[in-house]
């Protein structure tokens, strides 16, 4: 993370043998990666004698904390911010761009970028919907959309009207669990789960995100649908209603739905493209971009196909179907793609559907329904030939991941932003005192006296308010989608699981040539990395205070 200040690190590491200790070999009378000894020379890896005196052990720890503040803020360099590139693509998984010879698109939030503008429309037509047609009481019309509220990939436990971020371990994260719009006490959290924090697997989201009481809010049109959900849970709430809350979060799920059965989203897109839909020239770029390579393109949405079609003209031109081998509109996806029942139906240019049976799929022609095995016996693209983009990591990317072997890309539109939080001077500084104060931490903890106790406590507050502050930067709720405190969150499990690749947008593609190899970092498991990151730059990396562990050893 530091840069410079870590190559140097990982240079003197390999100079001192590449492990924790000295090279058992080495005559030198000094470290070789912190010179030659001096007066009052003193290698920041050599471990200092703790006090025998009990009394002085707190003024040690204090001096440990001191050193390891320095070091921190020498460990930063200015350069080391806008170290991450918002339109980079991150890969999961290695893929040579060179052997795909066919490429598949979503269309919402995948070919069509939407504005953050849509989802207080969708959010005041659902609340309507509630009162008038659901007899919900007329003060919950009071409630607006408030877009600083919910994160995608939350859980909502519908037993317990709690929404909640779980990470890849099934905890639920403290301080992250919300009923209503009033955060839930810790205490109260832990009791309501049998005393733990951890969900068990039975309970917990299935295969596509819903379990038999739990669901996970996993595309971005969940937005609106969770700060629904939590308005009208807080209303209930605040006015001593009694409700059923299997009744309310069917309620809330349906006004949802119908906002998009009854085509009111397409129509308030389809009314003003330029505010709604955000990057189409880079989508024509895209795609253009593709087939002039000699790559075969197709097209698998839900949506209808008068909707996908102003948006393609809007974005592309009036020719935009020329760009696609096979173009499958209201697919019914995820069933899409493990239903082997449906046909596929040929619509004519008005939309009307046609009763020949099809036997191929034909270039400029537009198809309704079908299903995946149809596809592949038609098309015979299968394999890792094939990469398919969506924003859905179940309804899109699971399947054809899991089950066909197609490598995948996912679209996390939230990346752009998180990113740029990442390169901020106080997120970059906080982390990593935060990591190097919880390495202080675990090491430390051999004292157990009661003033060293008092000490560690004091750290241990400390950590927490890092942590909160951490959090903060990216959702005062909720933090970062793709992290709990330190662990993976359920989200980012997921996108680990299903995509190969991943990014902001499609544009992205346009940073890369067709024939680009994507390389996954090699991120250590934990017995790779032994070290914490304030030990990767303290001296030749040998473990600091090794002598107050050794009674453990």
């Amino acid at each position: 993370m530091a840069g410079a200040g870590l190559r140097a690190a990982a240079r003197r590491w390999l100079l001192c043998g590449g492990h924790g200790g000295p090279r058992a070999a080495s005559s030198s009378p000094s470290c070789p990666g912190c010179g030659p000894p001096g007066p009052g020379a003193h290698c920041p890896s050599t471990p200092r004698s703790a006090p025998a005196d009990s009394a002085d052990l707190s003024a040690h720890l204090w001096a440990r904390y001191q050193d390891m503040r320095r070091l921190v803020h020498d460990l930063l360099p200015p350069e080391v911010c806008s170290l991450l590139n918002p339109a980079a693509i991150y890969a999961n998984n290695e893929i040579s761009l060179s052997d795909v010879e066919v490429y598949g698109f979503d269309y919402d939030y995948t070919l069509a970028q939407y504005a953050d503008a849509l989802h207080p429309e969708i959010f005041s037509a659902a609340r309507d919907i509630l009162i008038e047609h659901y007899k919900y009481p007329e003060g919950i019309r009071k409630y607006d959309y408030d877009p600083s509220f919910a994160i995608r990939g939350l859980h909502y436990d519908i037993q317990k009207s709690l929404l909640m971020k779980i990470d890849a371990f099934h905890y639920v994260q403290l301080g992250t669990a919300y009923r209503g719009l009033q955060p839930v006490p810790d205490d109260e959290v832990i009791d309501l789960y049998g005393g733990t924090q951890h969900i068990p697997l039975y309970q917990m989201s299935g295969f596509y995100g819903k379990g038999p009481s739990i669901k996970q809010f996993m595309d971005i049109f969940s937005l609106p649908e969770m700060a629904l959900l939590s308005c009208v849970v807080d209303y209930f709430l605040g006015h001593g209603l009694e409700f059923d809350q299997v009744h309310l979060y069917k309620d809330v799920t349906d006004a949802i739905r119908d906002v998009h059965v009854k085509g009111l989203m397409y129509q308030w897109i389809e009314q003003d493209m330029e505010k709604y839909i955000l990057r189409g020239d880079e989508t024509f770029a895209v795609l253009s971009r593709l087939v002039a390579h000699g790559k075969q393109l197709f097209l698998i949405t839900n949506s209808p196909f008068s909707f996908v079609d102003k948006g393609m003209r809007h974005m592309v031109g009036p020719d935009w179907r020329q760009l696609f081998d096979v173009v499958i509109v209201q697919a019914d996806k995820p069933n899409f793609f493990t239903d082997r029942r449906k046909p596929f139906r040929k619509l004519d240019e008005k939309g009307s559907l046609h009763w020949d049976r099809i036997t191929r799929l034909e270039k400029g022609k537009i198809y309704r329904q079908g299903n995946l095995f149809d596809f592949l016996r038609l098309t015979e693209w299968r394999g890792p030939r094939v990469l398919y983009f969506g924003d859905h990591l179940y309804s899109d990317l699971a399947d054809l991941m899991l089950r066909h072997g197609w490598r995948t890309g996912a679209i996390i539109p939230e990346l752009e932003r998180e990113i740029r939080i990442i390169n901020t001077e106080q997120y970059m500084h906080s982390l990593t005192w935060q990591q190097a104060l919880t390495g202080l931490l675990e090491r430390m903890q051999t004292y157990q006296d009661a003033e060293s106790r008092q000490v560690l406590a004091t750290w241990m507050k400390e950590r927490q308010e890092l942590r909160c502050i951490t959090k903060a930067l990216f959702n005062a709720q909720f933090g970062s989608i793709f992290r709990t405190f330190h662990n993976p969150t359920y989200f980012s499990r997921r996108l680990v699981r299903f995509s190969d690749l991943y990014m902001a947008s499609l544009s992205c593609l346009l940073n890369y040539h067709v024939d680009f190899t994507f390389y996954p970092r090699r991120t250590p498991l934990q017995h790779e990395a032994p070290l914490w990151m304030d030990q990767l730059c303290t001296g030749c990396m040998k473990t600091p205070f090794l002598g107050d562990m050794a009674h453990i050893r």
